[in-house]
């Protein structure tokens, strides 16, 4: 009987530190994830009846192209950057994608750093599981927040961009303009940024099971007391 209670305690805390990991990793993935959409070249592709330039991508703070330059004589293609600053015409959908994007970052640090202290208060010998709890609640609501900021960011670049109407305009010396507009293609941010907002979703159903997990130990070790104190009296 001994031993069947020393297995079942054995795997009631790896399966506690599974809950609490996935989370952290979970969150981590999400962070790694985030920072590639925000630093990505191509949440647009358009394409333009021009015979300078054919592509232009677009990401939350510049516009790229490929553009044929001579070099001594050779025809050399080179990635034009241009930054999208006050001479463009910024659409709302942009302007709100730049700052849920960076929210939703700031957010996963600080998931990060929560749920960082949170593990280490566990690690303790006589940890505070209440600490524990409201460190990883706070998590959670901060990871279905920030869930929620990028899956409006990337959904709502996508429905604008194929289905509706961009006020996105280019500055006037753009060395192509929007009325020679001819294609428009769908690009992976859309569906990385769900995926993203689904491991950060994830993260945050890890944590609310480590959170049960906690406050189930916390009755165990309060009814132990009582029943200790009992004991003595």
């Amino acid at each position: 009987m001994d031993l069947f209670t020393l297995d079942t305690q054995r795997f009631s805390k790896e399966k506690k530190s599974i809950f609490k990991l996935t989370g952290l990793f979970s969150s981590l993935s999400a962070l790694v994830f985030e920072i590639a959409i925000a630093s990505n070249q191509c949440w647009r592709l358009w394409e333009f009846e021009d015979d300078d330039v054919q592509f232009v991508s677009f990401g939350l703070w510049g516009a790229y192209y490929p553009k044929l330059f001579n070099i001594s004589g050779t025809l050399v293609k080179m990635l034009v950057h241009n930054p999208i600053d006050s001479t463009w015409t910024i659409s709302l959908e942009f302007q709100y994608a730049q700052n849920l994007i960076l929210w939703a970052i700031f957010m996963k640090l600080v998931v990060l750093v929560f749920s960082v202290i949170a593990f280490r208060i566990s690690c303790m010998k006589d940890p505070f599981l209440m600490m524990q709890i409201y460190c990883y609640k706070f998590s959670t609501l901060v990871l279905g927040i920030s869930s929620l900021f990028i899956f409006v960011a990337v959904s709502w670049n996508h429905m604008v961009d194929l289905y509706g109407q961009t006020t996105l305009d280019f500055p006037p010396k753009f060395p192509v303009q929007k009325e020679a507009l001819k294609n428009k293609y769908v690009t992976a941010v859309f569906p990385v940024g769900i995926l993203t907002a689904t491991m950060s979703l994830f993260g945050g159903i890890m944590f609310l099971s480590e959170i049960s997990y906690l406050k189930i130990q916390s009755q165990v070790e309060a009814k132990s007391v009582s029943k200790v104190a009992l004991q003595e009296a």
